[in-house]
């Protein structure tokens, strides 16, 4: 498949809408010559936004269609306090999580893996909560904010599959079957506000309160992730981000670390970041095609773990 017609599709699953133009979002091709020139030889820590996967049809946070889809998430206080806000969740979710469940990594997914297999990378920080990076191969990876494929009682801490608890919603509201998700975001919430009748079940073992196995927005990351993290980090030898705003603190400041390190950043974006200022260099362009021309230039085919980067 060609660059210009991988880019259409990507495109135009993000999108769902007629699609723009690939010149407007290729890459500048003497901006990736340089991003590989930057990165070739070093160990590479890397820190993944929903950038990374809106090529698996994931929309971003505050990608170029963000202001047309914009609302508020929900905030983890408001889940913990209000039964309302629960059921407005997960009747959201349930209809979101098909999707989600569905995705498949993409070719940037794809090329992670295969730089890590080949030695060239320390770890894979993501703050995404898809699960596409293990579903591409990468062993090595810290998910900063959880992963929405499992599902917590508050009460007794038991955790379950997000599958089988999709079962049982459909069961309890029958009449979502007949709804469909209009809007996704990343952490799988469609939208529909009107949730008065919803049924959430209970934990199954205690009957305790359930929620996602992810940070919610308000809710801190636990320090054991963010150490695992910064170990990630202080391992490699240079910092790549990729899709990205980071906006948010929980991946910001392993940019900051880097900076204060000394350590080279390359950061992947469409758009400009909070992190800019630390950065080496700043390409714009789609995660996928970028990603690929790092492997195949700095992971070779037939290249083992530990022949590269070290």
């Amino acid at each position: 498949m060609s660059e210009r017609a991988y880019l259409d599709g990507a495109l135009a699953r993000v999108t769902n809408r007629k699609v723009h133009p690939a010149e407007k979002y290729a890459a500048d091709p003497k901006q990736v010559d340089a991003l590989c020139a930057l990165l070739a030889g070093r160990r590479i820590a890397v820190l993944t936004g929903a950038g990374c996967s809106t090529e698996s049809g994931i929309p971003d946070y505050r990608g170029p269609e963000t202001r047309r889809r914009a609302r508020n998430p929900i905030q983890a206080r408001e889940f913990l306090d209000s039964p309302i806000t629960r059921a407005r969740y997960w009747s959201r979710s349930a209809l979101g999580w098909p999707r989600i469940a569905a995705a498949r990594p993409n070719q940037g997914h794809h090329a992670l893996s295969r730089l890590e297999a080949a030695g060239a990378l320390s770890g894979v920080i993501t703050q995404n909560v898809d699960g596409l990076h293990q579903a591409a191969g990468s062993r090595s990876v810290v998910e900063l904010h959880g992963a929405l494929a499992r599902v917590r009682c508050l009460s007794c801490g038991q955790l379950s599959c997000r599958g089988e608890l999709q079962s049982r919603l459909l069961a309890e509201n029958p009449s979502l079957r007949e709804l469909s998700a209009s809007e996704l975001a990343p952490d799988g919430d469609a939208d529909r506000e009107d949730a008065t009748d919803f049924r959430v079940p209970a934990c199954a073992s205690c009957g305790g309160v359930l929620k996602p196995d992810v940070v919610f927005f308000g809710e801190g990351v636990p320090r054991p992730i963010v150490d695992a993290a910064f170990a990630f980090l202080d391992q490699g030898d240079a910092l790549l981000v990729v899709g990205s705003s980071l906006t948010v603190f929980s991946g910001f400041r392993f940019v900051r670390r880097a900076g204060e390190r000394g350590m080279p950043i390359a950061i992947v974006n469409f758009s400009a970041t909070r992190g800019d200022e630390y950065a080496s260099l700043c390409v714009s362009g789609p995660a996928g095609v970028i990603l690929q021309e790092l492997a195949r230039r700095c992971a070779p085919k037939g290249a083992g773990a530990g022949q590269l980067g070290s």
